[in-house]
């Protein structure tokens, strides 16, 4: 199986359906109270393309791409319309919008992270798909210059410093960023007569771990 750098028709997704799941198992004691365990660190993303399909000429773009993919043999980049950004979804993204780390004047290389708080809880999600061209990193406020300063893996989502950020510094960035998913079912069923009556096809999209 391999990872395909290609995005899924931002077009087909908008529209689509879906969000995070997490794996919660819980046990019910005699006295009953509960304890409560979990063995996912990160949560996983499901969707249903199907609902982006708008006519059968969109069934047709995505059965081309479905067979390029081979159904569920590899993956490839997802645009999750309600959560692209590292900023709000009617903001544009920043240098400063996420916190990446914390200079110690030898680390050179940072994963892009999102953070999500709240109240005094939060979740920090790695972010290994950003979208080319959209990543802004600042060091203490500041603002780098990509290629002279800083690359960015678009691949894996790290980034590289020229020099290491001084001990102690903030390390920050703002992007746009894909999710890495495969298709959850081998077959995709369609009916030009039932999609023309208004029933669309279903099509599950999953997160997949890289």
């Amino acid at each position: 199986m391999a990872f395909h750098e290609i995005r899924f028709p931002a077009n087909l997704s908008f529209g689509s359906v879906g969000g995070p799941e997490r794996r919660t198992e819980i046990v019910t004691l005699a006295n009953g109270f509960e304890e409560r365990n979990t063995p996912w660190a990160h949560s996983r993303r499901r969707y249903d393309a199907g609902v982006g399909l708008r006519s059968l000429d969109d069934i047709e773009t995505l059965i081309a791409f479905f067979e390029a993919r081979a159904g569920q043999m590899h993956g490839f980049r997802w645009k999750d319309w309600s959560d692209y950004k590292s900023c709000a979804p009617s903001g544009t993204p920043g240098p400063e919008d996420q916190l990446i780390g914390t200079g110690d004047g030898v680390t050179t290389v940072f994963t892009l992270q999102k953070t999500y708080f709240s109240g005094l809880q939060s979740y920090s999600r790695p972010i290994l798909k950003p979208v080319a061209g959209t990543v802004l990193v600042a060091v203490a406020g500041d603002p780098k210059v990509a290629g002279l300063e800083f690359t960015v893996n678009h691949d894996s989502g790290e980034v590289s410093f020229v020099l290491a950020p001084d001990l102690g510094t903030r390390v920050t960035a703002g992007f746009e960023f894909d999710v890495p998913v495969r298709f959850d079912a081998d077959s995709i069923q369609t009916s030009v007569a039932s999609f023309q009556a208004g029933d669309v096809p279903v099509v599950p999209i999953v997160e997949i771990r890289l």
